[in-house]
């Protein structure tokens, strides 16, 4: 398979993921939109449904759409991303590449779908909502578990119950399963800090927040960026090692 095919691939599905799961997070956050205080459960169910779009359109590449993913599939042994695409320093860093270059095209969608409803929104802290994560109580090192146990969680079940062999990642699972994987991550683990559960979600789009001509924006949060980033490549290394070391015989 061309490595061209693979960049586009999961440009395209994780552009999508972000466009529609940071556009459900608008649609709640933001003034005078239709979903406005629609809750923390149409929240979750607009990113599974978003996972669930992102997988379908990516499935060329195995649709990672999240480095913690693909660090996954690295630490679990695999010799291939897809077939022809053998694992290599450099297409790891392609599915990096790509995944974040999709994340951020995704969020500018995203603010040029709801430019209105950002100009008339007053809350700096919503309008940064809607691009990244933050805690609600914030301590680093907490914060930091909390996306490891989230990130593990999803990396884990991707890699133990998907198709082992040549095709893995996200789509070897099936688009529906994972959508639903990362509905009950999000209602279950999401409460203390947003479950980013994946790097290019969160640090691809805070850097469009923090270049976009916003209006009333504020800061980016930058103190708290490494968190979402480190938190979910420590959980996808560990999730992926242990998707396959036969820790649940019979089902792996």
């Amino acid at each position: 398979m061309a490595l061209g095919s693979i960049f586009i691939s999961e440009v395209v599905g994780t552009a999508l993921l972000i466009l529609l799961g940071g556009g459900v997070v608008a649609n709640v956050v933001l003034a005078k939109t239709k979903g406005f205080n629609g809750g923390w459960l149409l929240i979750n169910f607009g990113w599974g449904l978003a996972v669930y779009v992102g997988v379908v359109a990516a499935a060329v590449s195995g649709a990672h759409l999240n480095p913690a993913v693909t660090l996954g599939i690295v630490t679990s042994g695999a010799e291939n991303f897809v077939d022809g695409v053998p694992v290599t320093v450099g297409t790891t860093f392609l599915y990096f590449g790509s995944e974040l270059l999709g994340a951020f095209i995704g969020a500018i969608l995203v603010y040029l779908t709801y430019k209105k409803h950002f100009d008339e929104s007053d809350d700096p802290s919503a309008k940064l909502a809607v691009f990244s994560t933050g805690p609600e109580i914030r301590s680093y090192g907490w914060n930091l578990l909390t996306e490891i146990v989230g990130t593990f969680v999803l990396v884990f079940v991707v890699i133990a119950f998907g198709q082992h062999g040549d095709a893995k990642g996200l789509a070897a699972l099936g688009a529906l399963p994972v959508a639903l994987l990362v509905l009950v991550i999000g209602i279950s683990l999401g409460g203390p800090t947003g479950y980013a559960i994946n790097p290019a979600r969160d640090l691809a789009p805070r850097i469009a927040h923090a270049i976009l001509p916003i209006k009333g924006k504020g800061p980016s949060d930058w103190g708290y960026s490494w968190v979402p980033v480190v938190g979910p490549l420590i959980g996808g290394a560990i999730g992926g090692w242990a998707g396959t070391a036969g820790l649940l015989p019979g089902l792996v």
